[in-house]
């Protein structure tokens, strides 16, 4: 059964290839969904997939790439799947 949840980072997260990593890491763990920025600086994501590897990505949000300051990650696990057949950057 597929896991899925809702992820807001907060921190200095854009402009430092915070998506182009999730991305990244998303396909290593064969996890489906997107990740987008947002109007107030955060960095939103959704991540679907066996339950351990959707831990493990959030987990990886917690310090995101080198360039990034994560200030929060907040994990809102979700009743529905989303259906992602591939994992994408929204823009």
């Amino acid at each position: 059964m597929s896991y899925t949840v809702h992820v807001m980072i907060s921190g200095k997260v854009q402009g430092v290839y915070f998506r182009e990593q999730i991305k990244k890491q998303a396909a290593a763990l064969g996890i489906t969904g997107w990740v987008r920025n947002t109007d107030d600086g955060r960095v939103e994501a959704i991540f679907e997939g066996e339950r351990e590897k959707v831990e493990q990505m959030v987990d990886w949000c917690q310090t995101g790439p080198s360039q990034a300051t994560v200030k929060e990650v907040i994990s809102i696990p979700m009743e529905t799947s989303v259906n992602c057949n591939v994992f994408e950057i929204k823009d």
